[in-house]
Parts: structure tokens; C-alpha cells; sequence
């Protein structure tokens, strides 16, 4: 009998090793809240003092309180750390604010955030001021980014729309109404059209009018035709296409002054018009001519992209601009063009000046990140905007079907727009299926 409860002893200790590794790996966000949260909570709260001394995160008190340390405490004095003012655990990692001391900045918390990763044994540490003299140290206790789960409160809202994941753990959002105008690249295969099915999806459930530009023939976009309120999928068709939208924001300015506004969500809601989104595919294809006859249509193409991308947004258009490559070489107002787009998406790129053209401008520090993704880690991407701010995020995977079912399923949000009714697209009506009602019936001789 002592033998047999050993061994079902061990057994025991054996199978639930095994289940705390088989859950490690399968099932992260379970094994981090049940072992890894308890364990680094633990790590950080014994060793904070510590390690904030050995990273050099610590400052020489006040006058006031070494005087105090010395003659009432009798102690001797010891640098000051910043203060901890709130622990917070998530399903991802651990959220801590810190209340910096005179004499550090957040751009010292940053500079070590790479030491504290090691000390607490968490996968990254991002650091985030909230507001003056505070930061938020942002850890995650796997790579969130390798099975990508959206929260479930990432929906579409107004005129956000969450399409990725952060490496924090918090959805990453286009929000058109503080970033307009957007420039995604990324080279074949990694992860640009996952990122524009998911863009699609979220806007297919949102009040506005979609338009898509695709010069591949509409390869890419002729299947969310369903939710689409103009597609155009030649060169030709998308300089008219633009020319009516130029027109479109002209009236619209019209229609501001007239109420004496100066953006459209300052209207009533009666007489608002709806917002307009324009996905360009691949950007080169407005770009390139063949031959000198193509030169009247490339200026007529790329002085409309200039034109919408400088005052659009004040009207309610917004540019959701992609390409492989976007620089000088593509010819004149290229460059022009591309500094008006506020936020940048780069994925996987074939050359660093590829993701110099995207990123060097409004963070240069982020550069040697796109450099580095790999090939077999398709969505990933580097997100920054004008604010000098940026992060790696991942888009989960949703297939075309899923993204054109969506499309079809809110087909009754495509607004009605008279102006882009010569470019709706043409939407086959689905042949009838299922089994026939009507009994055969046999031949008689």
C-alpha cells in the first residue's frame, strides 16, 4: 500500500506538471493568470527596490527628508526609487503606475526598460506617460502576438476601428477622426491585405461609405463589392472616380461655411454628411505611366490624392493608402503626398528604405524594428503616427470569406450617395439553392 500511494503520488505531481507546461504553451493567458501573474507579482514587488537601484532608476533625496532620515529615524540615507502608486494584473501581463521623483523623466524609464524585462522575468516591458510625473509600465507575461486574440471589447465605434493587437496586450485602433490620413506598406506576403480584410470588416459595420480604388483589376476589393459605394479598377476609372470626390469635398466645404463651422462633426446631425473612407489598394499603380500619353492622367491622379489628403478631413474623407513602396522614384508629388499621411503601418519590407520612407520621418527609432520582422510572422507590423509615438502589432487572422460575408451582411449600411452611383459596383444576386419542391414524376410507356 505505501508503495501504491507513491506511485499515485508521483503520478499525480507528474500529470499536473505536465498540464502546467501543456498550458503554458497551449493556453497562455490561462497559465499566466493561474502561475506566471502570482510569480512576477511576487518578483516585483521583493526585488523592485533593488532593481530600480541597479538600473539606475533612483535619485538622491530631498534636503528636507535626509535631514529626517538621519536625526529622527537614525538611519542612514538611501536613494529614492520612484513610488509605487498602483498594481494592477491583467490577462496578459501586469499594468504598474509610478510616480517619477524629481531629478527622472520617462525617457529614463524607457532607456531601461529592457533591464527590468530580464529582472522580472516577463516577456516585455513598455513604458507610457500617463500624465506629468507618472508612468505606466506595461508588462506582458507572453508573446501575446503569437496567437493573436482580440479583447472582447474591441468593436467598431464611431469612427473607430480596432484592427490589430498591440504587444501590450490592447487593441490597436484606426481612429479616423484623430488620424485621417493613413499610409500602410508592406512587401508580398506579409500580412498588408490580412490588414486591409480587417479594416473592411470593421467598417462595413459602421455608418460610411466606402470606397476602393484596386488597379489590379479589383482582384483584391471586387469581393467586398456588396458594401463597397464606389470601386474602380483601372487608372482611368480612378482619376474620374477622385475627380468626383474632389468635387464631393468642395460641396461639402460649401455646405460648412454656410453654417459656419469648420469641420463636418460640428453640423447638425440632420444635415451631416456621411463619412467617406478611400481604400487605395497599391498606390504605385496611380503612379507609374507606360508611355508619355498616361503623363495628363498621372497629374490629374496624383494633384486629387494631394488635394483630399490636405483638407479632406475636415469634410469627413479620409485616404487609407497602401503600397509595397512608396518614395521620390514614383515621381513628382509622391513625396508630397506622402507627408500628409499622419499614420504609418509598415509590415515586413523587401529594404530598409522601404521602411525609412514609412517610419524615419515620425519615428526614426522604430526603423530597425520593421527591419527585423521575420518572414513566418505574417500581420506583423510597426504602427506610428505624427506624434513620434509607435509600437509592434499583429492583426489576427480572418479569411476572405469571412471579410466578405460581413460585407454582405451589412450591405444595408452602404449610404446613398448620387455621386458615386456611376461607380457602384455590380453585385450578382445569389442563384437560388436548396432542394426543388416539385415531385418528379416518371414516364409511362
Amino acid at each position: 500500500m505505501p508503495d501504491l500511494s507513491m506511485w499515485l503520488e508521483a503520478s499525480g505531481a507528474l500529470a499536473g506538471a505536465g498540464g502546467v507546461g501543456y498550458g503554458k504553451v497551449r493556453a497562455p493567458r490561462v497559465y499566466w493568470s493561474l502561475v506566471g501573474l502570482p510569480m512576477a507579482w511576487g518578483r516585483f514587488t521583493v526585488t523592485y527596490r533593488s532593481t530600480m537601484d541597479v538600473c539606475g532608476l533612483t535619485v538622491q533625496p530631498s534636503g528636507l527628508r535626509a535631514f529626517m532620515t538621519r536625526n529622527v529615524a537614525r538611519r542612514e540615507v538611501q536613494p529614492v526609487p520612484p513610488k509605487v502608486r498602483r498594481v494592477r494584473g491583467t490577462s496578459t501581463g501586469l499594468r504598474v503606475t509610478l510616480r517619477l521623483p524629481a531629478g527622472l523623466e520617462p525617457a529614463d524609464v524607457v532607456a531601461s526598460s529592457e533591464r527590468l524585462r530580464h529582472a522580472w522575468g516577463v516577456h516585455s516591458v513598455i513604458v507610457t506617460e500617463t500624465k506629468p510625473g507618472f508612468v505606466e509600465l506595461r508588462m506582458t507575461g507572453y508573446d501575446v502576438l503569437r496567437r493573436v486574440r482580440m479583447p472582447r471589447k474591441a468593436q467598431p465605434h464611431d469612427m473607430v476601428v480596432p484592427v490589430a493587437l498591440r504587444e501590450d496586450g490592447t487593441a490597436f485602433e484606426r481612429d479616423y477622426r484623430k488620424v485621417p490620413m493613413a499610409l500602410t506598406l508592406g512587401a508580398n506576403q506579409s500580412g498588408k491585405s490580412m490588414y486591409q480584410r480587417n479594416l473592411i470588416k470593421g467598417l462595413a459595420q459602421l455608418p460610411v461609405a466606402v470606397v476602393g480604388i484596386d488597379c489590379k483589376r479589383g482582384v483584391e476589393q471586387s469581393a467586398y463589392a456588396p458594401r463597397l459605394s464606389a470601386l474602380a479598377i483601372t487608372p482611368d476609372d480612378a482619376a474620374s472616380l477622385l475627380d468626383v470626390l474632389v468635387a464631393e469635398m468642395e460641396s461639402r466645404f460649401d455646405l460648412l461655411s454656410a453654417h459656419g463651422v469648420s469641420e463636418v462633426w460640428d453640423l447638425p446631425t440632420k444635415v451631416r454628411p456621411v463619412p467617406i473612407v478611400v481604400l487605395v489598394d497599391e498606390v504605385a499603380e496611380l503612379f507609374l505611366i507606360s508611355s508619355k500619353k498616361d503623363e495628363e492622367r498621372r497629374e490629374r491622379l496624383v494633384t486629387a490624392l494631394i488635394r483630399l489628403a490636405q483638407m479632406a478631413r475636415a469634410v469627413g474623407i479620409y485616404l487609407e493608402i497602401c503600397g509595397q513602396r512608396f518614395g521620390s522614384e514614383l515621381g513628382k508629388g509622391a513625396t508630397m503626398l506622402r507627408a500628409q499621411l499622419t499614420g504609418r503601418v509598415v509590415h515586413r519590407v523587401n529594404d530598409k528604405q522601404t521602411a525609412e520612407m514609412g517610419l524615419n520621418d515620425v519615428a526614426p527609432e522604430s526603423v530597425p524594428v520593421a527591419t527585423t520582422i521575420a518572414p513566418d510572422r505574417p500581420g506583423v507590423a510597426v504602427a506610428a503616427d505624427a506624434s513620434g509615438g509607435w509600437c509592434r502589432i499583429r492583426t489576427p487572422d480572418l479569411s476572405r470569406d469571412e471579410a466578405v460575408a460581413v460585407c454582405r451582411d451589412f450591405v444595408h449600411m452602404v449610404p446613398d450617395l448620387p455621386a458615386l452611383d456611376p461607380f457602384r459596383p455590380h453585385v450578382p444576386v445569389p442563384a437560388a439553392g436548396g432542394p426543388s419542391l416539385v415531385k418528379p414524376v416518371p414516364a409511362v410507356d
